[in-house]
């Protein structure tokens, strides 16, 4: 991710040349998707007629027509006039959707877990508010293309933590990058560079018995630091950002409290990411003292203070539903269940894959939404999680997640509901152009039912 520039020494600038060297030959040796080139610019305006159009943010139309033109949906009605030298899509029997929005992904920033070379999750050390995903994007990810084949054509790209020997080694992050999953370059894919400061709060589970009271002390101690060290980086920041007011700057820039100035004067939110319920009560405290404006990701013992929650108007991006109990004495159903429970008590929430954990599986994203459905969830309130619900948490409520006049052409036509596991999405479309559903999932399908066929003929 984007650093400051500083002197390298030759032992370091050595290793990078020979990690750059064999990043080079791996990525050589990866078997690409074969044809797949990013879509032009939408040339011409499109209209899909006649199909079930689900706009999510309203009534159900069915069936009706959608045109849209120059990337944007112009229109929505049960009957549109076609344009001149538009293009005409007939999709009756089918459904048109907003496409899907993971709200927590590290698409672009990993491609291999077991390989070190292929991931560019996250800086050294705990303090790195100025590292961007933005810049680390890959462009080329086989991940991309496989994401998009299942709806899913917008994604938040977020830093990991890095955790470590019991500790988090990265509290503050760095900025996450809303993408589109297709572009030219990290530009091209691009929505927002910057939707929100990450802080990945320590865990605050102790381990030990009644015979290790020093080795209990010592992770409490450890723990102690790390929030004076969150505490110390705003401090600092609110510092810098004094001085700067003041007329009289500090002597040299500090790109990390630089980076800082959007969330303390209220233009960037802070993403907390805290699953236990100490870590939530602590994330909870520590937005009042600093009085910012924060989001919850992860959430799993959400639903545990969702009275909390909804008082402080804390959103929550959930981190997936298949996930399994927190403790012992939960019922099974707590993780399935925890966005109904967040519904029932008024909580802004969307839900999202299991970021790091999802590696390769982002495309199960409406998965996770249907568990909640399948857990007391309203159906229609578990499609919203997963776009309309998204892109408002996102900061992009305005152009994403639902169809309506305005809004960028960024939809779905399917053969049936998307968070059905058997529906295929059809066609897709992102910003107005029709996107390549090929992927290297679909070319294995391909090769190893070609060889079925050739056994079945003898050849």
């Amino acid at each position: 991710m984007s650093t400051p520039v500083l002197p390298v020494p030759r032992a370091a600038l050595l290793r990078s040349l020979l990690l750059a060297a064999a990043w080079l030959s791996l990525v050589s040796a990866l078997p690409a998707s074969p044809g797949l080139v990013p879509a032009p610019r939408q040339q011409k305006p499109v209209v899909l007629t006649g199909g079930r159009v689900v706009t999510v943010s309203g009534a159900v139309l069915e069936p009706a027509d959608v045109l849209f033109m120059d990337g944007r949906i112009a229109q929505v009605a049960a009957k549109i006039t076609v344009p001149a030298g538009a293009e005409v899509i007939d999709v009756r029997g089918r459904s048109v959707y907003p496409g899907l929005i993971a709200a927590h992904t590290q698409l672009g920033l990993t491609e291999i877990g077991s390989a070190r070379a292929t991931n560019d999750v996250a800086e050294i050390g705990p303090l790195n508010p100025n590292a961007r995903t933005q810049t680390a994007l890959n462009p080329d990810s086989e991940h991309l293309p496989v994401t998009r084949a299942n709806g899913v054509l917008t994604a938040l790209v977020v830093p990991a933590d890095r955790p470590g020997a019991g500790a988090r080694l990265n509290l503050i992050a760095g900025t996450s990058t809303l993408i589109r999953l297709d572009g030219w370059t990290w530009e091209d894919l691009t929505v927002r560079p910057a939707v929100a400061m990450n802080v990945h709060w320590p865990s605050m589970r102790l381990s030990g018995s009644a015979s290790s009271v020093a080795a209990v002390a010592t992770q409490q101690k450890n723990l102690d630091a790390q929030v004076r060290q969150l505490d110390d980086a705003f401090a600092a920041a609110r510092a810098y950002a004094l001085a700067k007011a003041s007329g009289a700057p500090p002597a040299d820039t500090d790109l990390r409290w630089e980076a800082m100035l959007p969330v303390l004067r209220g233009e960037q939110r802070v993403f907390v990411h805290a699953d236990e319920l100490k870590q939530i009560r602590a994330a909870l405290a520590f937005a009042r003292r600093q009085k910012i404006a924060i989001t919850l990701v992860g959430g799993l013992d959400a639903w545990r203070v969702a009275d909390e929650l909804k008082a402080a108007s804390v959103p929550v991006i959930i981190n997936g539903t298949e996930r399994l109990p927190s403790r012992r004495d939960d019922d099974y159903e707590s993780a399935y269940a925890n966005p109904a429970r967040l519904h029932a008590a008024g909580v802004k929430f969307c839900i999202a894959g299991l970021g790091m954990g999802d590696l390769g599986f982002e495309r199960n994203l409406p998965i996770h939404a249907a568990r909640a459905a399948a857990h007391g969830l309203p159906r229609d309130i578990a499609l919203r999680s997963v776009t309309l619900s998204a892109a408002e948490l996102l900061g992009v409520g305005a152009e994403l997640g639902s169809i309506e006049p305005g809004k960028r052409a960024t939809l779905i036509v399917t053969d049936g509901d998307p968070l059905e596991i058997a529906t295929q999405v059809q066609i897709a479309f992102i910003d107005g152009s029709r996107i390549d559903l090929r992927s290297r999932h679909t070319q294995l399908y391909e090769k190893f039912n070609e060889r079925l066929k050739r056994v079945r003929d003898g050849r």
